[in-house]
């Protein structure tokens, strides 16, 4: 059979952004080794893809919706008083320019697509199942979308910190079905891509005979390989953990910290934290009242290629954050050797299932402080485990989640599409 045509939405796809527009890139970049592509993408992502190497040769149309995105989006910032905080108000905010992107492309491309220039659209991003699509209804070839994301409830427990994000406006997300064109997203698309179970959960229940299980993230194994792995796994050296990520309240890193800070036994050890963000002042706080700040240190920011290098020095990346929907960063230390210590709930928890890393229970902030320092004390105690936890968590990320293989496991998925056939789901992502 012929390459699959294909016509990608991307509006989120940049090779130098962290977290939803670089997962969007790569995956479209794969997906174009395997498929004759078109990415549509926003203009705002021009300079940052022309310039990057991997991109030469694939076709890129860059659409402006600047007209209606920079107000939006310069109330949006007015209004959350920061760019990391109430990502729900965000969200929503985001509902207009959206949809003035895909009607763009609509207007751009209906004449390829009424003439059988592309043998089906596929929109990878914005993954979010509350963000509607102005063109599922009215694409003349088959619509895929996803893999979405989202559903994920905020623990009970951490209802002082989702005020702390800003995040009030969540209990508006359940009207989100009623805004124009949502029903027909779903009711039209050929092929729903969902992540994890807490997604499918909200596919509507009349399409999820369309739906399957097919996790957004993913990971480069140029980046995130194992090839120069450096770590102690009970030799002489200390052991290393760290933590990566925003240092905002959903990542709870002072639950991390804490652990780490009042154990005796991992006094002989140390921790990095790579990040930066509002917490910061509370986690130094935190190394210093319990006099670790030899033992602990505080990196900051680094660019997200130099990511997996840190990885492949660390034994253990401990990562409690409490909402988390795709958790790339995870696959990520997977991939690269270094053991994930995860809070079980969200995407963390099915990632890090079946041995391939410690899972601790959600709870309190300071019963989750008890268990992630008993998780890393037993880490260190009995480092054969840690070897065990490694090998299986590369063993489940390498066939899976390199965004090749993930873009090779999508074609046939198009194929069934094309040809008329029944989709069946192919991969065990579990």
């Amino acid at each position: 059979m012929k390459k699959p045509r294909v016509l990608i939405l991307a509006d989120d796809c940049n090779p130098d952004w962290p977290s939803l527009p670089v997962v969007g890139y790569k995956y479209a970049l794969s997906l174009a080794k395997f498929c004759d592509v078109t990415i549509a993408t926003h203009v705002r992502n021009w300079e940052n893809i022309e310039k990057d190497p991997q991109s030469a040769g694939i076709d890129f149309e860059y659409v402006d919706n600047e007209y209606i995105a920079r107000p939006i989006h310069r109330f949006s910032t007015w209004l959350r008083g920061s760019g990391n905080a109430a990502w729900s108000t965000a969200m929503i905010l985001r509902y207009p320019s959206y949809l003035a992107f895909e009607w763009e492309v609509w207007k751009r491309f209906k004449g390829a697509l009424n003439n059988g220039e592309y043998d089906l659209v596929h929109r990878i991003t914005p993954m979010s199942p509350t963000m509607p699509s102005y063109i599922a209804g009215k694409s003349p070839v088959p619509f895929v979308i996803g893999p979405l994301n989202g559903n994920l409830e905020w623990p009970q427990q951490f209802r002082a910190e989702q005020v702390r994000e800003k995040e009030r406006a969540r209990a508006l997300r359940i009207f989100y079905r009623y805004l124009p064109y949502s029903a027909a997203t779903f009711k039209k698309a050929s092929l729903i891509l969902s992540s994890f179970a807490h997604t499918a959960r909200d596919i509507p229940k009349s399409e999820r005979a369309k739906s399957i299980n097919f996790p957004e993230v993913g990971f480069d194994p140029k980046l995130f390989g194992c090839s120069d792995r450096t770590p102690a796994f009970g030799g002489p050296a200390p052991y290393n953990f760290v933590f990566i990520g925003r240092l905002v309240p959903v990542k709870v890193s002072e639950v991390a910290l804490r652990a780490f800070c009042e154990s005796a036994i991992l006094s002989k050890h140390r921790f990095h934290v790579i990040g930066d963000g509002p917490e910061m002042e509370r986690l130094r706080a935190i190394v210093q009242k319990n006099g670790r700040s030899e033992n602990v240190v505080f990196h900051g920011w680094v660019e997200q290629r130099t990511v997996g290098e840190w990885l492949q020095k660390m034994d253990g990346f401990v990562f409690p954050s409490i909402r988390e929907l795709g958790a790339g960063v995870v696959i990520e230390a997977m991939a690269a050797g270094c053991v994930p210590f995860v809070t079980n709930y969200g995407a963390p928890g099915h990632l890090v299932s079946n041995n391939r890393g410690y899972r601790i229970e959600l709870g309190t902030i300071d019963e989750m402080v008890q268990r992630y320092r008993e998780a890393m004390e037993d880490a260190v105690k009995n480092p054969e485990q840690l070897q065990t936890k490694a090998e299986a968590a590369r063993a489940y990320a390498d066939p899976c989640f390199a965004w090749d293989r993930k873009a090779a496991l999508t074609v046939p998925y198009y194929e069934d599409l094309i040809e008329g056939r029944q989709i069946t789901d192919r991969q065990d992502f579990t």
